[in-house]
């Protein structure tokens, strides 16, 4: 909000609240992690994608994790480092399409930083569950716990080795960040910690803005990154969906929630299996997308494929008054990433690598440079070729499923925005195995029950976090915010 009241653009507002995202975030996003997003320029009409995931360091063959035993890239191993790349990205997406400085953006976070931040108990709480994690890391216990502890809600965390390199960005741009002085001591860290990013990945990587994907849904145009994110498979999912006239059945139905879930199987299953880097494998977009049919009957698939874990992730949306919106997602992976805080800078490093395959035959295979299979996700709804909303739900593999969920809600059952957003989710996990939540109907879960889904209760936790804001048909904007974990919508 400071940005925009400040002069500055959606980009602005976009970059400056991710960057204080990874201050008071830091177990789910950073300036170790990647960023991806959807860029709609009112002047033109333009959608942009942005690809800031970080590749595989030059030193990072698949014989080489293989020779040591490695059957998966451990999650938790400084094997598991790619390149961070946010921190490009932020600055190429300011640089094309906002009105501010880095340094501009940058100062709530190094504000945050220096003076510290009341931790939330949200925040707390994952927090917690992290504690045995940094512990094992003396930087990350350094920078990341009081006293030896989680910090708990209303404790003040400052961190001034992260203020210093905010400031040297805000400096510097992202020369500072991938040639100087941060570039040095964080190839330095990795050479210690048996990593194998060097100064020269750090000095080659590029962000990229590659063609947006999509597919039409009952008269819109739903927008997604391509690959190697995991935006394919929420499209794959809408066009199974869109044989259907879902709005004949009840939200609640069973027969509503069965065609979802059959109709989302689809889409991670091919996601799994093609999803990869397209600089080093054939994605077949189109054809996937021709490809989706729509549920038939009324039993349950058993696929060969699963939804893996959770990972944590901060979304944001952001309009202007101009009519400029950003659909943008930024992450570590997993919890604090990898667990290891980079020495004497003051972010933790990303897991993402453990998103590889080290299975030689598969399209996500491990390589040198090749950017890693991605979860994170922005979205955006277009009609008539205008931004009719920008949208995106956090939680890992739960993502494309929130997407699909929220997107029914607004478009086929006509919720309001918020309404959309809190309505009860499933999360498909694998085989028939169903997660849904408190809200569902005991006889819309017996009756899935009897068509073969493996359905589990479970409370609002792990079901994703949405944060949507919708253009109404007078033109006014409108925000939903996730009341399953911490988010806000806020305007003037």
């Amino acid at each position: 909000m400071r940005m925009l009241l400040a002069g500055g653009n959606a980009v602005d507002a976009g970059v400056a609240a991710a960057a204080v995202l990874g201050v008071v975030n830091p177990y789910q996003t950073g300036l170790g992690g990647d960023a991806f997003a959807l860029i709609y320029t009112a002047g033109d009409k333009r959608v942009h994608a942005l690809n800031a995931s970080g590749p595989a360091p030059a030193a990072a063959t698949l014989e080489a994790y293989r020779a040591q035993g490695h059957t998966t890239v451990p999650r938790q191993s400084p094997l598991a480092w790619t390149v961070p790349g946010c921190v490009d990205g932020w600055a190429q997406m300011l640089s094309a399409h906002g009105k501010l400085t880095f340094r501009q953006v940058l100062q709530p976070a190094i504000e945050y930083a220096e003076q510290g931040f009341a931790v939330s108990p949200g925040d707390a709480l994952s927090w917690s569950l992290s504690e045995a994690l940094l512990k094992r890391d003396p930087e990350a216990a350094r920078i990341l716990l009081i006293d030896g502890r989680a910090p708990g809600a209303g404790d003040v965390l400052v961190q001034p080795d992260l203020a210093r390199t905010l400031r040297l960005v805000a400096e510097g741009g992202r020369d500072a960040f991938y040639e100087g002085e941060i570039a040095e001591r964080l190839a330095a860290y990795v050479k210690r910690k048996g990593g194998l990013i060097t100064r020269d990945d750090l000095a080659r990587y590029r962000a990229e803005w590659p063609q947006a994907i999509g597919t039409d849904y009952r008269g819109y145009r739903v927008l997604q990154c391509p690959p190697n994110g995991l935006g394919l498979a929420a499209l794959i999912a809408l066009n199974a969906v869109a044989g259907i006239d879902l709005a004949v059945h009840a939200r609640h139905s069973p027969e509503c929630w069965h065609v979802l879930i059959e109709a989302m199987k689809q889409g991670m299953i091919e996601a799994q299996h093609q999803v990869a880097d397209p600089r080093f494998a054939e994605v077949p977009v189109g054809q996937l997308l021709a490809a989706a049919t729509k549920p038939q009957g009324w039993s349950a698939s058993t696929p060969a494929a699963r939804a893996w874990g959770q990972s944590d992730t901060v979304y944001l949306a952001a309009v202007d008054a101009e009519g400029n919106a950003v659909s943008f997602i930024n992450s570590v992976y997993e919890d604090f990433g990898s667990g290891h805080v980079a020495e004497g800078l003051g972010f933790a490093m990303q897991n993402r690598g453990a998103g590889f395959s080290l299975d030689p035959a598969h399209p996500n295979r491990l390589a040198p440079g090749k950017r890693p299979f991605h979860t994170i996700m922005p979205g955006m709804l277009m009609k008539d070729g205008e931004v009719a909303a920008a949208f995106g739900v956090t939680g890992g593999f739960m993502q494309p499923q929130g997407h699909l969920q929220v997107l029914v809600n607004l478009i086929d059952y006509a919720l309001d925005v918020q309404s959309a957003v809190d309505h009860p989710r499933f999360w498909w996990e694998e085989g028939r195995r169903v997660v849904v939540e408190a809200g569902v109907p005991d006889e819309t879960c017996a009756r899935l029950a009897g068509w073969g889904h493996d359905i589990v209760r479970r409370e609002h936790r792990g079901m994703g976090g949405a944060q949507i804001i919708v253009r109404l048909p007078d033109g006014v904007w409108a925000a939903g915010s996730e009341p399953r974990q911490d988010g806000c919508a806020i305007g003037y």
